[in-house]
């Protein structure tokens, strides 16, 4: 864009770019009339002044980038097209909501689903609602729910950060307890996080107030609330009328019966920071440390405060950037925290006895901390908080992960090492390094499966010091981790890192423990699909009906089922989500029956190696247990001696007979 000039000056003008003449004219070129064209100088332009000559290149610039994305787009529009699709699968059933639900949880064959003023209750195969407990004034934001065989033990925390206990029987829903409601508002505390010990034996709250962050655990009594319910006392209100359950419902809610409550048996505090010596001597160190309680948690040492300020002032002048601000240390809101089952690992009283299967250890570790460390749970509220065990890393933990047999554990550090540990067997399954750059966002084990004939199969009964997990780090990428007895872990890509489609990238993975060796991956632009680790590769996808869409893509609401082969995900209205008021707004909850699909169904069927088939292939020989391997090198041995001896029997026979014949040919 220039404005023309006001002359009529015209010229002829030689075609081409101009050069410099040779300097004999020998070699300079012909002159042709073709050579030269006509211009007139009136019609050529001028530059713009300033604004409209910065809007031109701002302009010229939104073109070019405009023309660029369309380029991109094609291209990978074409690179689509030549590759192969995977075969899409919709939803088998939806379940359509009034309110827009919060939170999702799983427990043997129910859905339990946490919406405005309470939750709901649903059975998983028929998307029916057997129940709605809605008694709050706030909306439930997080539930979690656990299998205590015949029992289920539901969570749900409200917005107002108040968890509450429910017990779930048969057709009978019972409220236990509200774990931190307060009358006083300025007192109320928030509950952050919920940990449930398999069997349900005990619970543990994250809770935060007045600017602290403790944890508080509970021994559970569900061997009374069984007693309770199925032989319930008269109630101590005799007008108070039992509730019958709705016509339409299944279930109905029992206040007539009070449970006993949990009881609290500890509160967790973080560990305080580590600053300057008050003891005189090292004698006062190793007097102070009772036993084995606390050793290695670095409370009690002999570094004095100038050591740690020399220390601090060598360490911020070397990597601080800004002299002028002021560290800050991260505040402790979040802990991750686990409980253990009995180990040679864990040191313990020789007093205590845990049964197996019970919890009997906490494992937690706090933000910014390199120490894993265990407290038992054999105490109550008098006894001292010390922890019995303390695990130090080389880092600060960043990432810990439980397995869902309570067999393995997993701690990811900062600087992206990550030990892996076999609990049941008690030693540890090695360390290995996540490759430069990357970091641990997220641990998922997988059932230890192997690939017999081209196909992914569960051995028949559980392997020993085999484990296999899968990382998704912060930039997207995905990994596989393999360990196996002594042998030292491995690692193997199953995503790269994007880097130009960043809507691509990996933002969540759930393993399907019912399918060996299946994993669904969320990506950022909303797809679903279904990968198998072992090749790696995408066996299918999966996709809401077009009306529907994922409001978060890079964090979606979903809930997998452990035992059965099935997810639900939530849908929601475009339109309905553009809505003033979200909480009314409709939402779906759509129902994905892996069986169902033909690519799958033959996944679920026959995924079991028998373990006469593992001792006959001499490829699963080194996954057996050292038992079994020394069973089969005998039977083996045995076999050959028994051959070889039969063999020479067959041999001496032979010899005898032709003894025998040579006699009688020698007597004729």
């Amino acid at each position: 864009m220039s404005t023309p000039r006001g002359s009529q000056v015209s010229s002829f003008m030689r075609k081409g770019v101009l050069e410099v003449p040779s300097p004999t004219e020998k070699d300079w070129p012909k002159d042709d009339e073709d050579d030269y064209v006509f211009i007139d100088l009136g019609e050529e332009v001028d530059p713009l002044p300033q604004p409209y000559r910065m809007i031109n290149k701002m302009v010229n610039l939104l073109f070019d980038k405009c023309w660029d994305v369309i380029q991109e787009r094609e291209a990978r529009r074409k690179v689509e097209f030549s590759q192969t699709q995977p075969t899409i699968y919709a939803p088998l059933i939806e379940s359509k909501l009034n309110k827009m639900p919060n939170c999702m949880a799983i427990s043997q064959d129910y859905v339990f689903i946490g919406g405005a003023k309470g939750f709901s209750i649903y059975n998983l195969y028929s998307a029916k609602r057997v129940y709605g407990w809605e008694k709050l004034k706030v909306d439930v934001t997080s539930i979690w729910a656990t299998d205590l065989g015949s029992e289920i033990l539901i969570v749900p925390v409200d917005e107002m950060g108040i968890a509450r206990l429910f017990y779930f029987y048969k057709d009978g829903l019972f409220l236990i307890k509200a774990i931190n409601e307060v009358d006083d508002a300025s007192k109320q505390t928030t509950c952050v996080k919920v940990e449930i010990s398999q069997g349900g034996g005990f619970v543990a709250f994250l809770l935060q107030g007045a600017g602290d962050t403790w944890l508080d655990v509970y021994k559970l009594p569900k061997e009374s609330w069984l007693k309770e319910v199925e032989h319930p006392q008269p109630a101590l209100n005799p007008k108070k009328k039992v509730r019958q359950p709705q016509p339409d419902m299944m279930v109905c809610f029992r206040g007539d019966i009070k449970l006993s409550l949990p009881v609290h048996i500890m509160k967790i505090k973080p560990p305080k920071p580590v600053t300057g010596t008050t003891f005189k001597s090292p004698l006062e160190i190793f007097a102070k440390v009772e036993d084995y309680y606390g050793l290695g948690s670095g409370q009690n040492h002999f570094i004095k405060d100038s050591q740690w300020e020399q220390q601090a002032a060598i360490f911020h002048a070397s990597y601080r950037k800004d002299p002028d601000t002021e560290w800050e240390e991260e505040p402790l809101s979040m802990a991750t925290f686990h409980f253990l089952l009995p180990s040679s690992m864990i040191a313990m009283p020789a007093e205590v006895k845990s049964p197996s299967g019970v919890a009997c250890v906490l494992g937690i570790h706090w933000p910014g901390n390199h120490n894993f460390f265990l407290y038992s749970l054999h105490r109550t509220l008098k006894d001292k908080v010390d922890p019995e065990s303390v695990w130090p890393c080389a880092a600060p933990i960043t990432v810990s992960q439980l397995s869902c047999t309570c067999t393995y554990l997993a701690l990811a550090c900062e600087d992206g090492v990550l030990t892996l540990l076999d609990l049941a067997e008690g030693f540890p399954l090695g360390v290995i390094a996540l490759p430069k750059g990357c970091s641990c966002q997220s641990i998922h084990f997988l059932k230890y499966f192997l690939v017999h004939k081209g196909k992914n199969m569960y051995p028949e009964n559980p392997l020993k010091s085999q484990m296999k997990c899968v990382v998704l780090c912060t930039d997207s990428s995905l990994y596989l981790l393999t360990a196996r007895g002594t042998q030292g872990p491995s690692i193997s890509v199953l995503a790269e890192r994007p880097i130009k489609h960043l809507d691509e990238a990996i933002c969540a993975v759930a393993p399907v423990q019912a399918l060996p060796g299946m994993l669904l991956v969320f990506y950022g632009n909303g797809s679903l699909q279904l990968m198998d680790v072992a090749k790696p590769q995408i066996i299918c996808a999966f996709a809401l009906p077009r009306t529907y869409h994922l409001v978060v893509p890079w964090k979606p609401l979903f809930v997998v089922s452990v035992q059965h082969p099935c997810f639900l995900l939530r849908g929601d209205h475009p339109d309905e989500t553009e809505s003033s008021n979200t909480k009314d707004s409709q939402s779906s909850v759509f129902y994905f029956n892996l069986e169902a699909y033909p690519l799958l169904e033959n996944l679920s069927k026959n995924h079991t190696i028998p373990e006469a088939d593992m001792t006959e292939n001499a490829a699963f020989a080194q996954v057996l247990p050292l038992e079994k391997r020394c069973e089969r090198f005998l039977q083996k041995r045995f076999q050959k001696l028994e051959k070889a001896a039969k063999e020479q029997e067959h041999c001496a026979r032979i010899r005898r007979y032709s003894l025998l014949l040579q006699r009688e040919n020698f007597r004729k």
